[in-house]
C-alpha cells in the first residue's frame, strides 16, 4: 500500500481556509517538499481549464494548470512521484498531452503518472467546444494515441480523431514502456478503461460494495489476465482524521485512533486496493504540514 497527498491548488471553495484561497504559492512548495521529505508517493493536481459561474458556489473558481505546476513542484523535490489527478482527455490535444508529460517526466528523472477521465461538466465541455456525449469513445481513442506517441519512435496511428504516419514525438519519456497511466471514474466502464487501456484505476467516491462489484467485474475481463503487470487500484481516501482515542459507535472512514484507521486501510487492501491519496482538515499551512507529518509517522509504517 502506497500513499500520496493533493497539492493545495484548487481556490475558493466555500469553506476552504484561509491558507488554501490567496495568490501566494508558497502553500504548494511547502506541501511538495514536506511530502518529498516524509516519503509520500505523490502529489496530485487536477485538470479544470474554465468553471461555468454556476459550478463556481460548489467548485470554486480556480484550479491550476496541472502540467505547469507538476513542473513547478519537479523543480524543488526529488523523489515523489507527479500525478495528473484527472487530466479530462476530450478537453486537449492528445499529441499536446503526450509532449507535455513525456517533457515532464524527462526533466522529472521519471516521475510522472498520466491520471486521465472522461469528465463531467457538461457545461464546460460546452464552453471549451468539447464532445461530451462522445467524451468515453473520444478518451478511448486519445489514450492509444499518446500511448503510439510514447512508445514509437517514428509513429503511425489510424483512428476517427487523428490520422497519421511516421511522426516523431521527443523527448521521450524515461519511464518504458511509457509512464504509468491511472483511469478515474466509477463506472463498470471506467474499470474495464483501465484494464485494457491503463495501469491503474481511481474510483471516486465508491461504497465498499460498489468497490467490490467493479473489482469483481474487472477480474472477468480477458484483458485482466493478459496484463503485464498487475492493476493499481488507488482510492482517492478524502480526509484523515487521527485522534488521540478511538471513536466510540459510527464514525467516518479514515477517523478515529490510530488503530481504527489501521483496520479502515487494511479492509480496502483486502480488496484489492493499493494505494491512497489522503487530505487532512487543517486551518492553516502549518497544522496541514503537521498532519502529514503524524500521518506518515503513525500509518504509513505499518505498510511498508
Amino acid at each position: 500500500m502506497q500513499f500520496g497527498t493533493g497539492l493545495p491548488i484548487v481556490q475558493q471553495m466555500p469553506g476552504q481556509a484561509r491558507w488554501q484561497t490567496g495568490d501566494d504559492p508558497s502553500p504548494i512548495i511547502a506541501v511538495a517538499k514536506k511530502a518529498d521529505e516524509l516519503g509520500y508517493g505523490w502529489l496530485t493536481c487536477s485538470d479544470h481549464v474554465v468553471i461555468p459561474g454556476r459550478a463556481v458556489p460548489s467548485m470554486g473558481a480556480t484550479w491550476y494548470e496541472p502540467a505547469t505546476t507538476l513542473s513547478f513542484v519537479a523543480a524543488v523535490t526529488q523523489h515523489v512521484r507527479l500525478l495528473a489527478h484527472v487530466i479530462i482527455l476530450a478537453y486537449h490535444s492528445p499529441f499536446d498531452i503526450a509532449k507535455q508529460y513525456a517533457t515532464l517526466d524527462r526533466l522529472s528523472g521519471g516521475r510522472v503518472i498520466l491520471g486521465v477521465g472522461v469528465g463531467h461538466l457538461r457545461s464546460e465541455f460546452r464552453a471549451l467546444g468539447a464532445p461530451y456525449d462522445a467524451r468515453g469513445q473520444v478518451t478511448d481513442e486519445y489514450l492509444r494515441t499518446i500511448k503510439t506517441l510514447w512508445t514509437e519512435e517514428e509513429a503511425t496511428f489510424h483512428g476517427t480523431y487523428h490520422d497519421f504516419q511516421e511522426v516523431h514525438l521527443s523527448p521521450r519519456p524515461v519511464q518504458q514502456p511509457h509512464p504509468p497511466i491511472w483511469v478515474g471514474g466509477n463506472t463498470r466502464r471506467a474499470a474495464r478503461r483501465a484494464v485494457e487501456l491503463g495501469d491503474g484505476w481511481v474510483p471516486f467516491e465508491v461504497t465498499v460494495d460498489e468497490l467490490r462489484d467493479r473489482l469483481d467485474y474487472a477480474r472477468t475481463l480477458p484483458a485482466y489476465d493478459q496484463r503485464r503487470a498487475p492493476l493499481e487500484v488507488v482510492l482517492p481516501a478524502g480526509a484523515i482524521e487521527l485522534t488521540a482515542a478511538a471513536i466510540d459507535g459510527d464514525r467516518p472512514a479514515f477517523s478515529g485512533s490510530r488503530e481504527q484507521i489501521l483496520e479502515d486501510v487494511r479492509a480496502y487492501a483486502e480488496l484489492g486496493v493499493t494505494g491512497m491519496t489522503v487530505g487532512f482538515h487543517a486551518s492553516s499551512l502549518d497544522e496541514q504540514l503537521e498532519k502529514m507529518e503524524q500521518f506518515a509517522q503513525e500509518i504509513m509504517p505499518a505498510f511498508t
